[in-house]
């Protein structure tokens, strides 16, 4: 398959999505954001892959909007088509963990992306900010869902109403990253993070657990429990907790044997 403004490599069950254009810091566009969706799509159905990791080319992650048309960048969008959302499938709804190595600044939409990802590395020296309400407009991307999750509304609302910006650092005091690392070694722990998932994580077990997670913010104590159940009865009895507890006592490396796109419930529980 081929990408634009995207390239994308598969190795050892990882695949490592780099958005493409450093001599724009990497600064989204459609054609960047239609590639990223059908590449999420292709790590969802495919089995060989068991972890993505999102990064960007160069010394950014993203810019955020290219700025090329000016003015015009943020002009009226009436197509029934148009979406705030402009990359499908979201990353939190790829059935694979994925990761966020935020190399450099992110800010804009560049920052409202990673946000979809189930974990996320920032660079230490990167700058980042929800600017949009300093250029005419508003969060996009989910974020308004996103975020709010992560780090609770007080923190939201003071970073989407103001647009100011902040360092890795507080990033992680904030609760938008779990860790802040020197730009250089953001991709490779990243990387080291995916390639341990690939090897020691039941796809299906994080599958599901990926969903649940997801879901559980919007969802009673209840509701929880009684998923967390029929979950259970998904994986359990089966081959991967077989192995997963006989690769932990002959001290191996498993062997999973369940599989996302052919073992996933369907239908989910409780729909």
């Amino acid at each position: 398959m081929s990408y634009r403004d995207l390239t994308f490599s598969l190795q050892d069950g990882v695949a490592v999505l780099t958005l493409d254009r450093p001599e724009h810091r990497n600064a989204f566009s459609g054609a960047m954001g239609d590639s990223l969706g059908r590449a999420y799509r292709a790590c969802d159905e495919d089995d060989e892959v068991r972890a993505v990791v999102l990064t960007g080319a160069g010394d950014a992650f993203c810019a955020g909007a290219d700025f090329a048309t000016g003015g015009d960048t943020f002009e009226a969008r009436e197509e029934k088509e148009f979406s705030s959302s402009p990359v499908d499938p979201p990353a939190f709804r790829v059935r694979k963990p994925v990761i966020a190595a935020v190399n450099g600044h992110a800010v804009g939409i560049g920052l409202t992306l990673p946000m979809q990802c189930d974990i996320r590395v920032f660079a230490r020296e990167g700058k980042y900010g929800f600017l949009h309400v300093r250029r005419g407009v508003l969060p996009d991307a989910y974020a308004h869902w996103t975020v709010p999750r992560a780090i609770g509304f007080a923190r939201t609302a003071e970073l989407f109403l103001t647009g100011r910006r902040f360092g890795g650092d507080e990033a992680v005091q904030l609760g938008l990253a779990s860790r802040a690392l020197p730009a250089a070694e953001v991709l490779p722990a990243a990387l080291e993070m995916a390639r341990d998932i690939a090897t020691n994580v039941a796809p299906l077990s994080a599958a599901v657990c990926k969903r649940l997670l997801w879901e559980s913010r919007s969802l009673p104590a209840d509701e929880i429990e009684h998923l967390e159940t029929e979950l259970h009865r998904v994986v359990m009895g089966r081959p991967d907790a077989v192995e997963g507890v006989l690769a932990f006592l002959e001290k191996r490396a498993p062997q999973w044997q369940l599989r996302v796109p052919r073992d996933f419930p369907k239908p989910w529980p409780g729909r």
